[in-house]
């Protein structure tokens, strides 16, 4: 661009011109601008376009943090590059999930001598190809990578597990049963471990391997943070076992995070685990910064012991309450100081069952608890109540009503509640025996003008409301008022219904049928949604088993408002016999101008032309996922999207159609646009085909869990350092 960038006309009032040029901004303001482009863009292109930004594309503080998880576009010629241009000063690379990078690009790291941290996890990685770069990284502090079958520890050289020897942090996904390099990581302070071991490992008798000697223990001596985060299965729960066994022999002092998710019902308490928390419990002057442990692990002696040194600034005690037992009470009368607290989950946390039940197990929301909580926690920027039931007491009127409490905590960021806790009155009689084909059906008469009837909740849109009438959608967003004026900052909101299991569960059994809803969940609908329009600084939202949705046309809303949103994840909307929705889905589409990533389940969904070229609106899509349980596809229509959103790199379709069918769409896909999309992933596979657990295991670790699998995700993980 001769070294010039084009300048700008501002005019003022007067019309008078004024030019501004690139010259006239702070270094520092165009420093901060420039943070918010890729590395390797930053390098190869921007320092390209003038010696102004040549300049400040020098400067040390964009060098030395190169960051290109998520960056697509990074292919092997751009990040070989990069590493050749800017190795001298880079301390931290971060190369998670870059599963499409070549071996070959992974050896350049070698050129990053400075490197204090490295995260390899999801890249292509060798014991052989660990070993050269060990060598070559003196100075490595922190490291991430995965460990795949055929990992040897003993083909490292005395270089690498010197390397090893000095690290102080290491997270490790096992893809095998394996200790990995934890044997030789002596200093370690910070151990995270995601088990991802396949069952056909089980067979193979892969963990017994494991008991042999004492020459592969892993060294604990120095920890301060254990977690363990496993996929389902009795293999990563032996693996597990046998990290924690070493515990019987060496109990760390002073460590500050134990973190253990294990999906699923708890396996015994290992002997370990006891002598483990009486250590973090005595150990004078020690607060534990992060606690998470299995449902059967955690009683209320354990929990009061901790917290009799101090609160935690993550607790995560997520289906823990027993009779006898409510992790709540416990944390409130433990005396202690909870504003330390950041992160709080309390999913399937009640007081016990519902008087009257709406489902097996369910558990009714400890409300007396939460607003206590509200007054003694007031910095929490995470709080996941999910998977209870709310139903509000009328006699309190609307300042009692849950969406008040929560409006107090000004610093939340992140909220998953259970669907019904938007519902302002009781609900009334619906048919439970087939409650949406009966508001299927009644929704199918709203279009002949049909008086209103009762039990089925009518919302229009804005657009559709006269001038002096506008109360209308004010009084069915009216509790939810409190919430959207003390929490103007909130980033992500999960609204899950109590019971929703997702057609392709990998935590939970598998289901075959649609789980009941909550009845008071029937009274939150397309009003409540357009309300949520109001949360202008979200980004991401979930929304799951909504049966009070008839047409979507709160769904429009919302995207109206919500213009930033970055992640939707939509499940179940309205009746499940039926798309009630589609017009309002392809309309709501228009506005997601700024979605990355997009997940929808729903049975019985049509991904035709329509829908497709409503989606390809969605100029900034990166991920796509559909599930859907006797839904059908057209694969043209398919192909034609795929072709005009050049940057779509992750297509998961799981739905009916024939397995042949479904695997030539894919190839077809595949053979298109694999060449100029380094990073393509598409997985297009029958949803309730007997071989896609298998499939699973092949898809990319990073999509699987972000993606393609449904879970709750808020407090679920501890907050970054």
């Amino acid at each position: 661009m001769n070294n010039q960038i084009e300048t700008a006309q501002c005019f003022s009032d007067n019309i008078s011109q004024v030019s501004v040029t690139i010259s006239d901004f702070s270094d520092e303001i165009l420093l901060n601008i420039l943070r918010f482009i890729p590395s390797h863009d930053l390098i190869l292109n921007v320092s390209r376009v003038c010696r102004k930004l040549r300049t400040l594309c020098l400067d040390k503080s964009l060098r030395v943090h190169v960051h290109l998880h998520k960056e697509y576009t990074a292919n092997d010629d751009a990040v070989k590059q990069l590493l050749k241009v800017i190795s001298a000063d880079i301390q931290t690379l971060n190369l998670n999930g870059c599963y499409w990078l070549a071996g070959s690009t992974v050896d350049q790291v070698t050129r990053c001598k400075s490197l204090v941290s490295l995260d390899l996890s999801g890249c292509r990685l060798t014991s052989v190809r660990l070993s050269h770069l060990l060598s070559s990284l003196s100075s490595l502090k922190s490291l991430a990578l995965d460990v795949g079958p055929g990992f040897d520890l003993h083909q490292l050289s005395a270089e690498g597990k010197s390397a090893l020897a000095r690290l102080q942090e290491l997270k490790q996904t096992l893809l095998t049963p394996s200790y990995g390099v934890v044997p030789c990581c002596s200093a370690l302070r910070r151990l995270h471990l995601y088990l991802e071991a396949s069952e056909v490992w089980r067979e193979a008798g892969g963990c017994a391997q494991l008991m042999v000697g004492q020459s592969s223990v892993p060294h604990y001596q120095n920890l301060r943070w254990f977690s363990a985060r496993l996929a389902p299965g009795e293999v990563n729960r032996t693996l597990l076992a046998l990290y924690l066994a070493v515990f019987s022999m060496r109990v760390p002092e002073g460590l500050a995070g134990l973190v253990l998710s294990v999906p699923g019902p708890a396996p015994p308490r290992p002997v370990a685990m006891t002598a483990l928390m009486e250590s973090m419990a005595s150990t004078v002057g020690n607060t534990v910064s992060a606690l998470q442990l299995p449902r059967t692990w955690l009683d209320g002696a354990i929990l009061g012991r901790v917290l009799a040194h101090g609160c935690p600034a993550y607790l995560n005690v997520s289906r823990c309450s027993s009779p006898g037992f409510n992790p709540l009470h416990v944390l409130l009368s433990a005396g202690r100081d909870l504003t330390p607290l950041r992160s709080l989950n309390l999913r399937g946390c009640g007081r016990g069952p519902l008087s009257e039940s709406c489902g097996k197990g369910d558990e009714e929301m400890d409300t007396d608890s939460v607003k206590a909580l509200a007054e003694c926690c007031p910095h929490l920027n995470h709080l996941n109540l999910s998977a209870t039931h709310y139903h509000h007491n009328l006699s309190t009127g609307q300042d009692g009503h849950l969406c008040g409490t929560l409006g107090r905590l000004t610093g939340l960021c992140s909220l998953a509640l259970p669907v019904c806790a938007l519902a302002q009155s009781p609900p009334t009689q619906i048919n439970n025996q087939d409650s949406n084909t009966d508001l299927a059906s009644r929704s199918l008469l709203l279009g002949l003008k049909k008086t209103t009837r009762i039990g089925v909740p009518t919302y229009r849109p804005t657009s559709e409301i006269a001038v002096g009438q506008g109360e209308e959608r004010t009084d069915r967003g009216l509790c939810i008022q409190p919430l959207l004026q003390g929490c103007p900052y909130l980033v992500e909101l999960e609204l899950i219904g109590a019971g929703f299991s997702s057609a392709m569960p990998r935590n939970e059994p598998a289901i075959r049928k649609d789980p009941a809803a909550c009845s008071w969940s029937y009274s939150v609908g397309d009003g409540e949604l357009a309300a949520l329009g109001g949360m202008k600084f979200l980004r991401k939202l979930t929304l799951a088993h909504l049966p009070g949705v008839l047409k979507g046309t709160g769904l429009i809303e919302l995207l109206q408002g919500c213009k930033d949103l970055h992640s939707l994840s939509l499940a179940n909307l309205g009746s499940l016999k039926t798309m009630n929705y589609t017009q309002a889905l392809l309309e709501a589409l228009s506005y997601c101008t700024q979605v990355r990533d997009l997940r929808l389940e729903q049975p019985y969904f049509n991904a035709n032309a329509a829908f497709f070229e409503a989606l390809s609106q969605c100029g900034q899509l990166r991920r796509l996922c559909l599930v859907s349980r006797h839904g059908t596809f057209q694969p043209a229509a398919v192909t034609a999207f795929m072709q005009s959103c050049s940057d779509v790199i992750m297509c998961h379709m799981f739905m009916g159609g024939t397995l042949v069918a479904c695997k030539t769409l894919q190839k077809t896909l595949l053979d298109s646009f694999s060449v100029s999309r380094p990073a393509l992933s598409v997985v297009i596979y029958p949803l309730l085909h007997e071989d896609l657990a298998h499939v699973i295991r092949g898809m990319p670790l990073c999509h699987l869990d972000e993606m393609t699998l449904f879970k709750s995700r808020v407090a679920e993980e501890p907050m970054s350092r």
